[in-house]
């Protein structure tokens, strides 16, 4: 699914080659986010930017397998419905954002919740969701790890960070 993110080689980052890496987050380049594709339209983001943190293998579509990213959503800012392949939680660590969870089959709202610093949300695969920045005056800003789990391994999958 196109997220609207740039993929890695665009960053001009190969990924984690096996060695550990240390780095501090602001020397990550902040990319705004503009659209996320959900069902074949294009949807507007509004004052969303992330830094990849860090990131590993090739679910063969040029994605990272696995990542962690840090978000930072201005003022009102918001990420509108929308779904992917890979398992993810997302970790509070200034602000409120107020998140939602969309019926698989309707999209219609089933479940909305005002999270904060220290709460952390999982979102299983393909369920569809969102949130957005409640405060008008502050940034919220969250990390997000990312994973893709399959029944088999998949070729230049995770197995081949290690």
């Amino acid at each position: 699914m196109d997220s609207g993110i740039s993929h890695p080689e665009s960053r001009g980052e190969a990924g984690l080659s096996g060695d550990i890496q240390f780095d501090n987050w602001r020397a990550r380049q902040a990319e705004k986010i503009e659209t996320f594709v959900y069902k074949g339209k294009p949807l507007k983001v509004k004052g969303i930017s992330i830094r990849w943190l860090s990131e590993c293998g090739d679910d063969g579509t040029g994605w990272p397998e696995y990542g962690l990213r840090f978000f930072t959503a201005e003022p009102g800012g918001e990420i509108p419905i929308h779904s992917h392949f890979y398992h993810q939680t997302m970790y509070i660590l200034s602000g409120r954002l107020e998140c939602w969870e969309f019926d698989r089959s309707t999209d219609e709202l089933v479940r909305k919740k005002v999270c904060g610093p220290g709460d952390f949300i999982y979102v299983p695969s393909t369920v569809p969701h969102g949130m957005r920045n409640t405060s008008d005056t502050e940034e919220a800003t969250f990390l997000c790890c990312i994973g893709n789990v399959y029944d088999h391994p998949a070729p230049g999958g995770l197995q081949d960070c290690v």
